[in-house]
């Protein structure tokens, strides 16, 4: 039973690190694609995502994918609202790494999850404790110093921490699982990539069909690109303790960070390292007080299950 318990966790701490490692390297599949423009792009990311996931859930629920997938209509309208989100943040993505600002990326997804609990906070009214208000702070000091020193706030990484973190917000208050949620989100958003297809190859501006089958390919591809780390995420968050899966987030932006800087030799001053310094510094306390308050709540319930044992 121990064996078995044991190699659960280890296919899960793979698939936790394949997942953030792939969502970390993604920025080299779109500039493969970068030959067509960030619309094309996202349209095209947005129909093969639907055919994709549509293939994986009904190979997990051959005999009810029905059951599985269905939803009432508050679920929907939340749906809507957080596929708009999701439809936004792909496309500054794919708009900063074709632009060559791939350290902007790297940049707001590290913001993210102090964003998220600027969020909780403001919306949910969750409580903010010292650290988590001390680790705010510090990222926005850095990020306002970056704004004063280059002359204008980082846009495209305050559009994807923000976009990504209501998105997120939105998720957390709908019961819906991570796939099929993404699965309808990408079925609502498919009528209007299609007709955007349709409108931009009447105006000449489509390059699918035109450029040749390889290119053709990478731009189904970008469903796969969706879907497969997204298959090994879910794997993971059900094996694995939530604090892991928080520490395993860094992994993303940190590898795009390395991208950025190291191969794509993206300008990296001595004001991006104190932007960035302030910010992983925020981390580190946001994440230390995390697991504190995590071993703390451990001991409390191995205390309570001691003495009613």
């Amino acid at each position: 039973m121990q064996d078995h318990a044991g190699d659960t966790a280890r296919k899960a701490l793979v698939a936790g690190l394949g997942a953030y490692s792939f969502w970390g390297l993604v920025p080299l599949y779109f500039k493969l694609v970068a030959f067509a423009g960030a619309d094309e792009i996202i349209a095209h990311r947005v129909i093969w995502s639907v055919g994709f996931l549509a293939l994986v859930l009904t190979l997990r629920n051959r005999r009810n994918f029905r059951a599985h997938v269905a939803i009432n209509r508050k679920v929907a309208a939340a749906l809507m609202l957080s596929g708009a989100l999701v439809a936004v943040n792909w496309l500054v993505f794919v708009y900063a790494v074709n632009s060559d600002q791939v350290l902007s990326t790297s940049l707001g997804y590290f913001i993210n999850p102090l964003v998220s609990v600027l969020l909780g906070t403001l919306v949910l009214r969750e409580r903010m404790y010292g650290a988590q208000v001390i680790a705010v702070g510090l990222a926005a000091a850095g990020t306002i110093y970056l704004t004063v020193q280059v002359g204008e706030p980082p846009w495209l990484a305050l559009a994807l921490a923000f976009s990504f973190g209501l998105y997120g917000l939105v998720r957390k208050v709908t019961d819906v699982g991570p796939m099929v949620g993404l699965f309808w989100e990408t079925l609502m958003m498919m009528p209007l990539a299609l007709l955007w297809l349709f409108w931009t190859s009447r105006h000449g501006e489509i390059v699918f069909g035109d450029l040749g089958l390889a290119q053709d390919l990478l731009l189904i591809g970008t469903g796969l690109v969706t879907v497969i780390p997204l298959v090994l995420f879910a794997t993971a968050a059900r094996g694995l303790p939530l604090i892991t899966v928080g520490l395993m987030q860094y992994l993303a932006p940190s590898i795009s960070f390395c991208l950025a800087v190291f191969l794509f030799r993206e300008p990296f001053t001595i004001h991006h390292a104190v932007a960035f310094g302030a910010i992983w510094s925020a981390l580190a306390l946001y994440t230390g007080a995390i697991w504190q308050r995590t071993r703390q709540q451990r001991r409390i319930v191995a205390e309570s299950m001691r003495r009613t044992g």
